[in-house]
């Protein structure tokens, strides 16, 4: 069945709009404008949630997600926020309560890669690095918090480079997301005395623009996959609307996996 068939006022007279998971949340998806941050915010809304996506640059892409959204029958804001500033991220979440009047899930999805031989790296991309992969999802987080109410949701997207590195040049990136282990593990100490859980989501090797599963580089790596092919960022998806719901409440200050066996 498709979102638009889901959506239809039969199915809604059919109680269909009791079985999905998130009707009345409202979720912030940063970077949601392509890859795996479209996916998170196309299947949070597709759960019911309504749900704000930011993008750095993308314009035409996250309006196209917003659109596809509000044709599904969903609701939807756009938000433009690069995450190297600082305010950015603590912007977007206000701007996300201002207009839907709450804040229930945080999907910090937004990051870049920066990668090269040890010696070639330069102080300006660790400082930006560290900047949009780590200190955006902790001022983003923090905003948040003070607005989330029991059984609040905040899910940081890492990589599953933070448990093994395959190969050389991937430095910094890794060092940069494995912050957000330790980062999540204070939070979800800090937060579940309120009922709010938070966890990381560690994706592989996952088809997007910034990996795409038909790169020179893609042979090699599934070479090394215990599934032999890419994820979708619908996997992914699945799996953010997983811990976002009902079912993921008990889960909180850990890491969860999906690299179809990479790190095996």
């Amino acid at each position: 069945m498709t979102s638009n068939e889901a959506r239809s006022p039969a199915d809604r007279e059919m109680g269909w709009m009791d079985m999905m998971e998130l009707v009345g949340k409202v979720a912030l998806v940063t970077g949601g404008s392509r890859g795996i941050g479209a996916a998170i915010a196309q299947r949070l809304a597709q759960e019911g949630a309504s749900v704000a996506l930011t993008y750095a640059s993308a314009a035409d892409k996250a309006q196209a997600v917003a659109k596809q959204i509000e044709a599904d029958g969903g609701r939807t804001l756009v938000i433009k926020a690069d995450n190297a500033d600082p305010y950015a991220a603590v912007s977007a979440v206000e701007q996300t309560v201002r207009e839907f009047g709450r804040i229930d899930i945080l999907v910090n999805n937004a990051g870049i890669f920066a990668g090269g031989p040890l010696d070639e790296l330069t102080l300006e991309q660790l400082d930006r690095t560290w900047a949009i992969d780590v200190r955006a999802v902790f001022l983003a987080s923090q905003a948040a918090a003070r607005h989330m109410r029991e059984g609040g949701r905040i899910i940081n997207v890492g990589t599953s480079l933070t448990e093994r590195v395959p190969g050389v040049g991937l430095t910094l990136y890794a060092m940069c997301k494995s912050a957000l282990t330790g980062l999540t593990k204070g939070l979800a100490r800090d937060l579940g005395p309120r009922g709010i859980t938070v966890t990381v989501v560690q994706a592989g090797p996952i088809d997007t623009d910034m990996n795409p599963a038909d790169s020179t580089f893609a042979d090699f790596i599934r070479t090394r996959l215990a599934l032999a092919e890419y994820g979708t960022g619908e996997d992914v998806g699945g799996l953010v609307a997983f811990l976002a719901g009902e079912e993921g409440k008990y889960i909180t200050g850990t890491t969860l996996t999906i690299d179809g066996g990479f790190n095996a």
